[in-house]
């Protein structure tokens, strides 16, 4: 990859095991060294520390790749991360919010995905150091979570 900066994605209320096991895979693809699990986000394990078939279909080996953790509570992680200097970055629609690709990266990132619905709350939204979107042309609001992702983190990390 292009760049060199550490980087981190937490993924926080996803429903899908799907978009896990995708962003697992694009997580790889573009160097990510961590994926932060949080909420009710499903984990490639389950319960009885066993993998997961949906999740390891979807990831294609990409589980077993990034190191991945689980945090019920995301502002546990959040609080971790600032105190390891890391930039937290939410992608999320909002009055805040800048364009993706006009975001520079100069520090070590934690990129925020959130609830395929839902997205990311406001309160979490306050927490972050930045807001980034993708800008819509369509008739659609948003784009899938784990597009969303790859589309993010391939044009902010492989510069």
């Amino acid at each position: 990859m292009g760049n060199n900066i550490k980087s981190v994605v937490v993924l926080h209320n996803i429903r899908s095991v799907y978009n896990v096991g995708a962003i697992f895979r694009t997580a790889d693809a573009v160097g990510v060294s961590k994926i932060y699990l949080t909420g009710y986000t499903p984990t490639p394990l389950d319960r009885f520390r066993r993998e997961r078939k949906d999740v390891a279909k979807a990831a294609l080996g990409a589980q077993k790749s990034v190191q991945w953790e689980y945090f019920k509570n995301i502002n546990t992680i959040i609080k971790e991360l600032k105190k390891e200097n890391f930039g937290i970055t939410a992608v999320e629609q909002s009055k805040n919010s800048v364009d993706y690709k006009t975001f520079n990266l100069k520090q070590k990132i934690a990129f925020i995905f959130g609830n395929e619905v839902r997205g990311i709350s406001k309160q979490l939204l306050e927490k972050c150091d930045k807001i980034i979107e993708i800008p819509m042309r369509g008739k659609k609001e948003s784009l899938n979570v784990s597009v969303s992702a790859g589309v993010v983190l391939f044009r902010v990390l492989d510069k």
